[in-house]
């Protein structure tokens, strides 16, 4: 049987391990960074620390050891923050085999470089394009974990790569679809994070449905030109990987970057929202990249300069509100 291993023993990657495990086409085994957490998942099928009170299937293995994780393994998916990513590539590269698809369900960009996770993932490991895919889309992991329904986007230049693994994944409450617009899903992915903070500094402030809205759709407009200027195709971001993702963070109190949001219109501050989060939100670090990489491409992304303006330059959310407010009047059209 196939194996799959899952690099990252957080929650979505302990609750897509799962999935994959109820799947019932590949053996599965996570890699947590720390033993006890991996006895845990192993022998108690339940994840303590990021699922607690969730039942585990019980086939699904886990170690600490990433050589025992990655021996035999024809798919490695990565499920850790965007900026260490390249470090653990570099800590795992000898135990990934000739042959390894590696699959990404990493939603930032790395800061320094700009890169989307399957850049610097192909860059690592010098892999060609058949041989990195990413998974994304809608998936709030303890929803997923709970085994809710859901939907989700395989995407990989080389469609059979993204065939095969879409069948791997494909169980009774989790329905994925295949895709060959790598830059667009992950864009989608990334971008929606920077989108959720500002929503959240927006209910933290106590706005009501109409500026979650104008924030979301705007956002989607902007994930849009940045997306079809570095070749994506536009359709994408209408689609799972695009909108469903942005809606879906946006929304919900179990997105780690709308709370983080929320926290920031509350009045707290960044280092307050950090520690009240405790959970990596990815839109944090990566607004500052996906602006570099929007501004070395001559792309307008005027909510994501306002989330940069407010984590990382002190600018106060009326302060932000009052720029975006303040912009030019201008016709309205897709992706403008």
């Amino acid at each position: 049987m196939t194996k799959v291993a899952v690099m990252g023993g957080g929650s979505w990657g302990t609750a897509f391990a799962n999935v994959v495990a109820d799947a019932g086409a590949a053996d599965v085994e996570v890699c947590g960074r720390r033993a006890e957490l991996a006895e845990a998942i192993s022998t108690r099928h339940e994840n303590p620390d990021y699922l607690p009170g969730i039942a585990l299937n019980p086939a699904l293995a886990a170690t600490a050891d990433p050589a025992k994780a990655l021996a035999g393994a024809e798919f490695a998916v990565v499920a850790v923050p965007s900026q260490s990513l390249r470090a653990n590539l570099r800590a795992w590269a000898p135990h990934i085999a000739p042959g390894t698809v590696v699959v990404s369900l990493i939603k930032g960009v790395e800061l320094g470089t700009s890169l989307r996770a399957s850049e610097v993932i192909a860059q690592e490991l010098d892999l060609p394009p058949e041989r990195v895919a990413a998974v994304t889309g809608p998936n709030l992991a303890r929803e997923i974990a709970e085994r809710q329904p859901a939907t989700a986007v395989v995407a990989c230049p080389h469609e059979p790569t993204a065939v095969r693994f879409q069948h791997l994944c494909k169980s009774a409450y989790f329905r994925p679809y295949s895709a060959t617009d790598l830059v667009g899903a992950e864009l989608g992915g990334a971008v929606k994070n920077v989108i959720a903070l500002a929503v959240g500094v927006a209910v933290g402030m106590g706005f009501g449905d109409n500026a979650k809205a104008a924030l979301i759709t705007r956002g989607l407009a902007e994930t849009v030109r940045l997306a079809v200027a570095l070749g994506a195709d536009e359709h994408t971001l209408a689609g799972l990987a695009g909108m469903g993702d942005l809606v879906a963070t946006c929304s919900s109190p179990l997105s780690r970057n709308r709370t983080f949001g929320e926290q920031l219109g509350k009045g707290f501050t960044v280092e307050q929202a950090i520690e009240n989060t405790k959970q990596t939100a990815e839109g944090v670090k990566s607004s500052e990249s996906i602006l570099a990489l929007a501004r070395a491409n001559g792309i307008d992304m005027p909510i994501t300069e306002a989330v940069v303006g407010m984590i990382h330059h002190d600018l106060s959310p009326a302060e932000a509100l009052q720029a975006f407010m303040a912009r030019t009047a201008k016709p309205e059209r897709y992706g403008v």
